[in-house]
């Protein structure tokens, strides 16, 4: 039950987010979600014995968002001064020790794998509009959904066992079914250049990479031995464990729509 109010809070704030509020707010939002994942991200680290920086990797993380999700900003400037800041923060902080390669990638990484996905989501929505935007968080969000229910029902066979114990192969195929059917039907009128054929690609891609995103979450978490990135949103886990799914899908899908439109 807490888990539904919890929903029923958190999806209307996010479709009114997506669907009336300016760029610039938006962003604002996105780096507000950014800082709260970073925190979650920079302790399941430390539960395994990696120290991020967090002030020169957070700083790092919001300052790739803000570039992506404005086209207009030179990204190629943007990440090359995060890439020289962060790597001198590393220099600058640490003595040779044993910890000290795995400190410095843990400074960078967050930029790739918080800044950037989540500038794409304000991205797409500059670029191809807020139904575009939609379409895939309903893609995300209902194959989810059909992959929690299809699983609990039907699940025989583990996905990834060691990683994921509850994720099926069940599940993870009604998931996939769900999601394509929504990109189908939906996307011949939110993205109508796309055929049907390429629709149906699409909505298997991000289904396929939505599960890569709760897998790679799960590994990270299950390297910390947490079960969830923390307790912020009853009966959900914390904002890392929301976004998981969409840190790959993202820019998948960002990536899929400057290709073809």
């Amino acid at each position: 039950m807490i888990r539904v109010l919890s929903s029923l809070v958190l999806i209307p704030l996010a479709l009114s987010a997506i669907w009336f509020a300016p760029h610039g707010w938006l962003v604002l939002l996105l780096e507000a979600v950014l800082l709260i994942a970073f925190v979650e991200y920079a302790d399941l680290a430390a539960q395994t014995g990696v120290v991020v920086p967090k002030a020169a990797a957070g700083t790092a993380a919001v300052v790739t968002c803000a570039a992506v999700a404005w086209p207009e900003v030179p990204l190629d400037l943007v990440l090359i001064a995060a890439f020289l800041a962060a790597s001198l923060s590393v220099l600058g902080a640490y003595q040779p020790a044993p910890h000290v390669p795995a400190s410095a990638a843990a400074v960078l990484f967050p930029a790739f794998y918080l800044g950037l996905p989540i500038g794409t989501l304000a991205a797409t929505r500059y670029a191809f509009g807020r139904e575009a935007l939609l379409l895939m968080l309903l893609v995300v969000w209902v194959s989810d959904s059909a992959q929690f229910y299809v699983g609990s029902v039907a699940g025989r066979h583990g996905l990834s066992p060691a990683t994921s114990p509850k994720k099926s192969v069940e599940g993870a195929l009604g998931g996939l079914v769900a999601g394509t059917i929504v990109m189908v039907v939906l996307g011949r009128f939110w993205l109508p250049a796309l055929s049907v054929l390429w629709l149906v690609g699409l909505g298997a891609v991000l289904v396929t990479l939505g599960i890569a995103g709760d897998l790679f979450e799960s590994l990270l978490k299950r390297s910390a031995k947490v079960k969830d990135s923390s307790g912020l949103i009853p009966g959900h886990g914390g904002v890392l464990d929301r976004i998981d799914s969409l840190l790959f899908v993202a820019p998948g899908y960002y990536l899929f729509l400057r290709l073809l439109l």
